[in-house]
């Protein structure tokens, strides 16, 4: 795909998150054709995104960045740790002050400032917390591909995007299928569903414009978005998918997750 690769690392990065948007809204599409789906299915679908966001933190984001500070002559453990860690304490602040809820969860255990939205309201939020990492993830795999850097290829880029897709997949249909069975219309499940995924467009022009133009910072920020992916497993997805038993279905998901994002991550980068 020539005209891709022609593109600005800018461009290429909003078709890419326009591409995992667009997963979200295929998942959320569920609910046109399913109103009920098993506590055991939507653990697996959450256990898988979570494996997937594990592999892809370290295959494509930590390891690039790690090779990329020895290459600009930084400290590598000391960069890549500081930048980790913030991208963690970033979520952290995000979840302290936003206001969402989490899947299986009464509007009384919502999180962030109390507020009077609707239940629907603050489960999209919480899905639209676990994209901003994902899409700044993908904006800062394009942005590196110009660095001339070996561990950072536009293939390498393409694979995290596409890893990032197939996991929104499940997280859309998280959205709007429990929304379906709380009684609201198809339709209106589907735009709740679809729309926790807006964000990601946004953070990865974000992403890639910021490394473009501050080239030093790009393996502080690979381990920034790595950083505040983990944040979102451990702190969100992985919690979900063991909510109410089942954790034996919910864990060999992630872990299946975690395969297919390591073979498209070692095939395709």
């Amino acid at each position: 795909m020539d005209w891709f690769k022609d593109l600005s690392p800018v461009f290429q990065a909003f078709i890419a998150t326009l591409f995992t948007w667009g997963v979200t809204a295929l998942g959320s599409s569920m609910v046109f054709f399913f109103k009920n789906v098993s506590k055991k299915l939507l653990n697996s679908m959450l256990g898988f995104a979570a494996g997937v966001m594990i592999a892809a933190s370290f295959w494509s984001l930590i390891n690039p960045a790690l090779e990329m500070a020895e290459s600009l002559k930084q400290i590598p453990w000391l960069v890549v740790s500081i930048g980790f860690l913030a991208g963690g304490l970033f979520l952290l602040l995000v979840d302290k002050f936003l206001p969402h809820l989490h899947l299986g969860f009464d509007k009384n255990e919502s999180e962030g400032i109390k507020t009077s939205w609707q239940r629907s309201v603050l489960l999209v939020l919480a899905i639209t917390l676990h994209n901003i990492p994902e899409g700044l993830a993908v904006g800062v795999a394009f942005g590196g591909a110009v660095a001339g850097i070996p561990s950072a290829t536009l293939a390498g880029a393409v694979a995290l995007a596409i890893g990032i897709g197939i996991q929104n997949f499940p997280e859309g249909a998280a959205v709007s299928l429990p929304l379906r069975r709380e009684g609201y219309t198809p339709l209106k499940s589907f735009m709740y569903g679809q729309a926790s995924g807006i964000v990601e467009p946004i953070a990865g022009v974000i992403g890639a414009a910021a490394v473009i133009y501050m080239e030093k910072i790009l393996p502080f920020a690979l381990a920034f978005a790595a950083g505040a992916m983990i944040f979102v497993v451990v702190e969100e997805l992985i919690p979900e998918a063991q909510h109410e038993g089942e954790t034996d279905i919910s864990t060999i998901a992630t872990m299946l997750g975690f395969i297919i994002m390591m073979i498209l991550d070692v095939t395709l980068g």
